[in-house]
């Protein structure tokens, strides 16, 4: 078969490249009726071409070796204007309405958010509400874009009666006493870098502290319960 045969064909190939065998000559027989090939074994032909044409730049440092880029997204360095809690906040509101649990929201996941705050909108309102902070043009809602959301609200960015604003507003979470805190200053802005470096990490001990105590009482608790179990034996 013709699929069989180009597998062969390209296996051999790149063993000759390599140097694990050497070349041999074959003897070319034209199709006794004349017939060309299929025009499906010519573009398999074709794309072998393509494929060891690759490898040879390759192997000649030529061509270069294709990475993706992974970017890793960190909420807490790139919208330092929040407190920590405040964005667990926003992270468990966004994980509540995500229904499909794709990490996105999309515009029916949006629509019942809204109605859940009793502020339903229109479908073109839904699909302009993403629009504002759809930076990657996807039609939908990735966590990233939904704390934009919440920056725009404390800077004041939003119109008053957006959509947005509105789910802002009605969402609980309260980002008014921090805002996006400018600085006029160089030595305003290292204060206030430093300011929120310690913020960060009193934040963090707060946290390291509470799953601490709540441990400790999980553990008097267990106790607690062997001693009753001990006193009916």
């Amino acid at each position: 078969m013709a699929t069989d045969e180009l597998s062969s064909k390209l296996s051999r190939r790149l063993q000759i490249e390599e140097g694990a065998e050497e070349p041999v000559a074959v003897e070319v027989h034209e199709h006794q009726n004349g017939s060309e090939d299929k025009p499906t074994t010519a573009n398999a032909d074709s794309e072998l071409g393509a494929k060891l044409m690759r490898r040879g730049e390759l192997n000649e440092g030529q061509g270069e070796h294709c990475q993706p880029s992974a970017k890793v997204f960190n909420p807490y360095t790139e919208f330092k204007e929040f407190s920590r809690k405040q964005i667990k906040d926003m992270e468990k509101m966004f994980k509540t309405y995500d229904a499909g649990k794709d990490n996105y929201i999309d515009l029916m996941e949006l629509k019942l958010m809204m109605e859940k705050l009793e502020a339903p909108q229109t479908h073109l309102a839904l699909k302009n509400m993403i629009k504002e902070v759809d930076e990657d043009l996807d039609n939908k809602l990735s966590f990233r874009e939904f704390l934009l959301i919440f920056r725009k609200a404390a800077a004041g960015e939003l119109a008053e009666d957006s959509g947005l604003s509105v789910l802002a507003r009605l969402s609980e979470i309260d980002v008014s006493t921090e805002g996006v805190k400018g600085a006029k200053t160089f030595f305003e802005a290292k204060v206030q870098a430093i300011n929120e470096s310690n913020r960060f990490e009193a934040e963090i001990r707060q946290e390291q502290e509470a799953k601490k105590k709540q441990a400790e009482d999980q553990k008097q608790r267990r106790a607690a319960f062997k001693e009753l179990q001990s006193a009916f034996k």
